[in-house]
């Protein structure tokens, strides 16, 4: 099956591999995220995950399999990325306060050969509390959530500030594992046979 290659620099998603017991080397991909697009579809987000992965393959001396992923927060049909600054910042929190979202994250794993692809997207739901501009204030302040899309990372919110999550906790966070594990298994399997 050859080594696993995480294409993904994120933390979060090292740890959740590391959790489900998945040996692996990270290599981050090179490969320049489009942020104008703000209309959500799967095709989209599951287009980007491929384009990372892919974007990691010049980079290998030996056969792997790479795993690239996307998160993305959805809201009204509309995608919420990593904010700019502080502004965009609070502007994408206000918007979520009160309110229901998704998360989805898609998961490429290909083979470096080019010969086995899987795609898979997993969608979660999280809904706001009613956030005062003073929650929102102090959160940005001392979690500074710049690298993450929507501007939170659920693993760090205070309590009071998320009321109710439906589905998968860790692909929230960035990365399903279960979903992986099942993936990498089709992989082995078709590699088998």
């Amino acid at each position: 099956m050859g080594k696993i290659i995480l294409a993904s620099s994120s933390p979060r998603r090292a740890l959740i591999l590391r959790q489900h017991n998945i040996e692996f080397e990270v290599i981050p991909s090179p490969y320049k995220e489009d942020h104008s697009v703000t209309a959500f579809s799967y095709e989209f987000v599951e287009n980007l995950a491929c384009c990372k992965a892919s974007g990691v393959i010049p980079l290998l001396k030996e056969p792997s399999l790479i795993l690239g992923a996307d998160t993305v927060v959805v809201l009204d049909g509309k995608i919420l990325g990593k904010p700019k600054d502080y502004d965009e910042a609070f502007s994408m929190l206000k918007s979520l306060s009160g309110r229901k979202h998704e998360v989805v994250t898609s998961i490429a794993i290909i083979e470096s050969s080019g010969e086995k692809e899987k795609i898979r997207s997993v969608t979660s739901f999280v809904e706001f509390e009613n956030l005062s501009d003073e929650q929102i204030d102090f959160y940005i302040r001392e979690f500074k959530p710049y690298d993450k899309a929507g501007s939170y990372g659920i693993q760090e919110m205070p309590e009071g500030y998320i009321k109710v999550y439906e589905g998968s906790f860790e692909n929230i966070v960035g990365l399903c594992g279960q979903t992986v594990v099942e993936m990498l298994g089709e992989i082995n399997a078709e590699c088998r046979a």
